[in-house]
């Protein structure tokens, strides 16, 4: 099945341009790295805001016209391959592809790591990873060298400091724009809200349904408004069945009647954005497919942390020992995935076209991104996130790619 068009893609491959021959190991610059700057998720709120002449907002993705209202519902987990294999139980979604009814869906690039943390950070910041500051599920906090959750703040860290650039929601919201978040009450007062998707007001529901009754109010509370709304739910049935599982199938036909109940609903001159933050990959439970670092000695060596998560790890070597550990994993696991230097994976634009200093020091000595169907699991010290059948993080497009569908009023 064809992609809609796409943007002229960059001289290297990317994740919607497919694979052809690799060299072995797989060098760094050959990644499919997102499409920083023209079509990926951190462009999204600065194109739409820009179109409400917030001011410090560029408009990124040409063929969003702007609208008055504008309401962003981010499905966490339904990356663009997903949705497309299954026009069955997402008949409405689906019908926003067709060119007959109109239909200007596409897919666009999560950003690098594929993963819930930094996709909603570069989602309600408008900010790439290597500016916003979570660059991966866990990194290493330089100033206390230990690891840091970065989707449950775990150690806690001052949210300021560790991301403290303004969200297009405050920036919205000082230009006069109505702008508000509608998820769960359980977000409401999260640091990574804070970092992330602050501004504004915030409405915690706990149905689907009352959350698309609300954003639908919210977008008609204002001539000019800015909304927010969130689904976890088809994420955590991918983690835990896989994404071709009868429950993984079940909340994708929820999801798709909260999105048409919330299309049905919207107020005169609004746009409605449907995207995700990731898609998703099954991985085979077997010694080939979940190669297990607690369990490897030649992988182990050297390393202090290993972070990220199992299709994207950062890897934070001993004083001394980040040269070794390179070439070990590049020798090792470089068949499979992109295995880099830190230097090597900025250079290559994977966390977008600039590094903040105060960044730096998170991301790995060494960055290991899978692009065969493998998982580098960690079974002793990361025991839930190694037995998940659903996983993503790296730069394939079915972990890349996530939907933008447009409906309009």
């Amino acid at each position: 099945m064809a992609y809609p068009p796409q943007p002229t893609p960059p001289a290297r491959p990317t994740a919607t341009t497919g694979w052809g021959s690799h060299p072995e190991p797989l060098a760094p610059d050959t990644a499919p790295v997102p499409q920083y700057g023209s079509g990926s998720l951190a462009d999204l709120l600065p194109t739409i805001a820009a179109g409400m002449d917030v001011p410090g907002t560029t408009a990124a993705i040409a063929e969003l016209a702007p609208a008055d209202r504008c309401c962003v519902f981010l499905i966490d987990g339904l990356g663009w391959e997903q949705l497309r294999a299954h026009p069955d139980e997402a008949p409405f979604m689906t019908s926003l592809l067709a060119a007959s009814r109109g239909g200007t869906g596409r897919p666009i690039t999560a950003g690098y790591p594929a993963t819930t943390a930094t996709s909603l950070a570069s989602v309600g910041t408008g900010l790439p990873p290597g500016v916003h500051g979570l660059p991966g599920y866990t990194v290493r906090n330089p100033d206390t060298g230990e690891l840091m959750n970065q989707l449950r703040w775990q150690p806690w860290t001052q949210p300021a400091a560790w991301q403290p650039y303004p969200t297009i929601f405050e920036l919205a919201h000082r230009a006069g724009v109505h702008a508000a978040q509608v998820s769960s009450p359980a977000f409401v007062n999260t640091p990574l809200t804070k970092v992330a998707l602050s501004g504004g007001t915030f409405h915690g529901r706990l149905s689907g349904e009352e959350r698309m009754d609300l954003a639908a109010g919210q977008l008609a509370a204002a001539d000019r408004s800015l909304v927010y709304t969130y689904y976890s739910d088809v994420d955590g049935a991918g983690h835990r069945f896989g994404v071709d599982s009868d429950t993984w199938r079940g909340q994708l036909m929820y999801v798709d009647r909260l999105v048409q109940r919330l299309a049905e609903q919207l107020p005169e001159r609004s746009a409605l954005y449907v995207t995700a933050d990731h898609g998703m990959i099954d991985v085979p439970f077997d010694e080939e497919h979940r190669i297990d670092f607690d369990a490897d000695w030649e992988l182990s060596a050297g390393v202090a942390l290993l972070g990220g998560e199992g299709r994207a790890r950062h890897v934070y070597a001993v004083p001394g020992a980040a040269g070794d550990v390179l070439a070990c994993w590049r020798e090792v696991l470089g068949e499979q995935f992109w295995v880099a230097s830190r230097d090597e994976a900025i250079a290559a634009g994977w966390f977008g076209p600039r590094v903040d200093e105060r960044v730096y020091g998170r991301i790995g000595d060494v960055i290991a991104a899978a692009r065969d169907d493998v998982l580098l699991i960690a079974s002793e010290r990361e025991p839930k996130e190694s037995a998940m059948v659903g996983n993503h993080g790296s730069m394939t497009p079915a972990e890349q790619l996530v939907p933008l569908l447009e409906v309009r009023s």
